[in-house]
């Protein structure tokens, strides 16, 4: 038994600073930590839970990190060094006392207020945590933050991060065999690159921005090719290249994306991740999904109606992207390490430039015109979303996007 878990690893549920706060309590020095005995009581803030004023002076109860609540202590502001914590505290006490109509000096709070200024901390930790966990997971050019002003909902439930498809139960993807010969993807292509040889044109230009129209499959390069990871013709595979927040909407249509960058028009912005199941099991699914009310499933139809992503439970920041009938973001099919038409790789890239603070969404039902014979087998069978009958989300509620004239039921 020692032996077959010689070379077992697993990953700490602890963070960085968390077992540092851990190491300091237990007096342990730990040099990979940089604990030592001289910074044994050097205390960090977890969060603020409550404020009084006392002759003039302002007092803040504090949760120290690495330490129980029942351990708090209540320390004036001169020994606080946390600014963005304080600034946040005080933005909350501020709301919390003009909803109770206080008055926004009150030298100590009421039970209720102290009640929500401890859910919002934990919740603004939570929220933390997650956005920590998801960085980790993804490991990308773009960022990943959360932000929730709206509520106290924190992370979602029954939802894990991932940073590829998950295969379900009986899919099998077959790894590519073959790759370019290209020393030069771009001004040297040899026989047309990936794409010349599957009959198809280049997909992008010397920015890796998309420049065939919607309905034609990309093929990018492989792990076979001989070009290296700074070829023009690997993009989706790179990942997210644009910091982004998923944010809590005031609307009523739950979380949702936005960008924090300016993001130009038919770049690359996220791939739609999900567990892979067959057309079989997203039926069954379907029933259940449909009763709850909501759903992620997307039929990977390209050619045959044979499997479905289903991003409820497993899935990144596209599960959170909310519908609108005037979408920035556009669907497109990719393959790279795999060439089962079985079995595209779902993308999304912008339809148009798009601000820094603006959201981003698609259309659940987008529909695509017929372009040429090089897409025609594609637009056979194109309907919605850029997959034929896809159906993301189906929610039997009337469309918030705010677009004039808007259907008024998506499903």
């Amino acid at each position: 038994m020692a032996q077959d878990l010689k070379d077992c690893r697993v990953s700490c549920k602890l963070s960085w600073e968390d077992l540092q706060s851990l190491c300091r309590r237990k007096r342990l020095v730990c040099k990979q930590l940089s604990v030592t005995k001289n910074n044994f009581n050097d205390y960090e803030v977890e969060y603020l839970c409550n404020y009084k004023k006392h002759k003039g002076r302002e007092f803040f109860l504090v949760k120290w990190k690495g330490y129980t609540e029942s351990e708090n202590t209540w320390e004036p502001l001169k020994n606080l060094k946390c600014s963005k914590l304080l600034h946040q505290f005080r933005q909350d006490m501020k709301t919390a006392l003009l909803q109770a109509n206080e008055p926004l000096d009150s030298e100590s709070l009421n039970a209720p207020i102290v009640s929500f200024l401890l859910q919002r901390a934990k919740q603004r930790k939570k929220l933390q945590n997650w956005e920590y966990l998801m960085n980790q997971t993804c490991k990308q050019k773009g960022h990943i933050f959360v932000c929730n002003e709206v509520d106290l909902d924190g992370p979602p439930k029954n939802f894990t991060y991932i940073n590829e498809n998950k295969l379900g139960k009986g899919v099998n993807v077959n790894p590519v065999v073959v790759g370019c010969e290209c020393d030069d993807c771009f001004s040297q292509p040899v026989d047309g690159c990936c794409p010349g040889l599957l009959k198809h044109r280049k997909a992008y230009n010397g920015s890796r921005q998309v420049k065939v129209m919607p309905g034609v499959p990309i093929y990018e390069c492989n792990s076979k090719c001989r070009c290296g990871p700074d070829c023009v013709n690997r993009v989706v595979q790179k990942g997210i290249q644009y910091d982004l927040c998923i944010f809590k909407t005031a609307n009523g249509r739950g979380w949702g994306v936005r960008a924090l960058q300016r993001i130009y028009k038919n770049s690359f912005v996220m791939e739609y991740l999900g567990e892979i199941i067959s057309t079989e099991e997203a039926e069954r699914r379907g029933v259940v999904y449909d009763k709850l009310g909501v759903t992620y499933l997307f039929d990977l139809d390209y050619v045959d109606d044979v499997y479905t992503i289903d991003a409820a439970h497993y899935g990144n920041i596209s599960h959170f992207v909310n519908h609108s009938c005037d979408p920035n973001l556009q669907v497109y099919n990719v393959f790279i390490d795999n060439l089962d038409e079985r079995l595209p790789r779902i993308a999304f890239f912008a339809k148009r430039g798009i601000k820094a603070g603006e959201e981003l969404t698609f259309d659940y039902k987008m529909t695509v015109e017929p372009i040429n014979e090089e897409s025609s087998k594609m637009d056979t069978e194109f309907s919605w979303a850029g997959i034929k009958g896809s159906p993301i989300k189906r929610i039997h509620v009337e469309c918030k996007c705010g677009v004039k004239n808007c259907r008024k039921y998506l499903f």
